[in-house]
């Protein structure tokens, strides 16, 4: 969400006409708002939105927005929403200074706003600065940031690419070394990866005998991208869905998963539970799930509502790997 540090770095700026002897709106993006960001306070501009994750793109464009995954044209001003990843906010300061007259750049401390702003002011004069509700945000023109880039692809994982912003950037997370190393040796025929990240999971799949259809799922425009690069696999097809709300074209025979426990830095156990009941919904009467998944977190409660059969098959490293089957959903056992 767009803060209430906003409207103070655009007070006295006319967004319906950037040049007085102009009425043509000015033009600004917005990089990185979530679904539900407040940006009244742009009204009368010519605004696009810069938003890779799924769920958000769909609500930004269901209100009425121009959205992208990637920023196009040039603007008067751009707004950049700090994102978890210094890099990757670097990045998206980067673009908007190439882009845009005037950038602002709006976080909390938590996301390092203030090692953003040192390291801007390294570069460019910052004319104004807002400290407000756990958090800053800052205006500034010009500077020197192409150094700050995104570099595009990223090979800091023997074998894999990788990009800036997505989960387990640099290395193999342990979760899916963990459930990768529980799964039988052969698989059912049609499988989905659920939140398949940039598809470390999904080449170990199709190496499984029995495999003749993946559908590999994931929300993050960025990291379905090294997806697409890493599983060249002809049975391997990619879907940019938020998993939950994902539909197969025919019922599944499996769900492998790893999925997320984090909406923001605080854990979500709610988001691996829809993960669970979408995998429901998707399978065959027979169907099967494999997921993995932090020991502390309360699944097996949504598993037992949602499954006739389901046990626990490792647990190592500090995380669990869970097995179930038949569906009940399917035989309409549950509401």
């Amino acid at each position: 969400m767009m803060s209430s540090r906003l409207p103070l770095l655009l007070e006295g700026h006319d967004l319906s006409g950037h040049d007085l002897s102009d009425s043509v709106p000015a033009r600004v993006v917005v990089y990185s708002p979530t679904h539900d960001a407040d940006l009244s306070d742009l009204a009368g501009a010519t605004l696009q939105i810069v938003q890779g994750f799924k769920p958000d793109f769909d609500a930004l464009t269901a209100r009425g927005f121009d959205t992208r995954v990637a920023a196009e044209g040039a603007f008067d001003l751009a707004i950049v929403a700090v994102p978890r990843s210094k890099a990757e906010a670097r990045a998206l300061i980067a673009d908007a200074v190439a882009r845009a007259t005037r950038v602002i750049v709006d976080g909390q401390k938590t996301d390092g706003i203030d090692s953003l702003l040192k390291d801007v002011r390294k570069r460019a004069e910052v004319a104004q600065i807002v400290s407000k509700a756990h958090g800053k945000a800052f205006a500034f023109s010009g500077g020197d940031f192409t150094d700050w880039a995104d570099p595009g692809a990223l090979h800091l994982i023997d074998g894999f690419s990788t990009r800036l912003g997505v989960f387990s950037v640099d290395r193999i997370d342990k979760a899916s070394q963990a459930l990768l190393a529980a799964l039988p040796e052969k698989l059912p025929s049609k499988i989905a990866d659920l939140g398949a990240g940039w598809g470390y999971l999904s080449r170990h799949i199709l190496d499984h005998p029995g495999v003749k259809r993946l559908h590999v799922v994931e929300a993050e425009a960025a990291a379905l991208a090294c997806a697409r690069e890493n599983v060249t696999d002809p049975r391997a097809e990619f879907h940019w869905q938020d998993a939950t709300k994902f539909t197969p074209p025919t019922k599944l025979d499996a769900v492998i998963m790893n999925p997320p426990f984090h909406t923001s830095r605080a854990a979500d156990p709610g988001l691996g539970q829809a993960f669970i009941r979408a995998a429901a919904g998707m399978l065959s009467p027979q169907g099967q799930l494999w997921l993995v998944a932090n020991r502390q977190l309360p699944y097996e409660a949504t598993l037992a509502e949602m499954f006739g059969t389901c046990q626990p098959i490792a647990d190592t490293g500090g995380f669990k790997v869970l097995h179930a089957a038949k569906p009940l959903r399917m035989s309409g056992k549950t509401a």
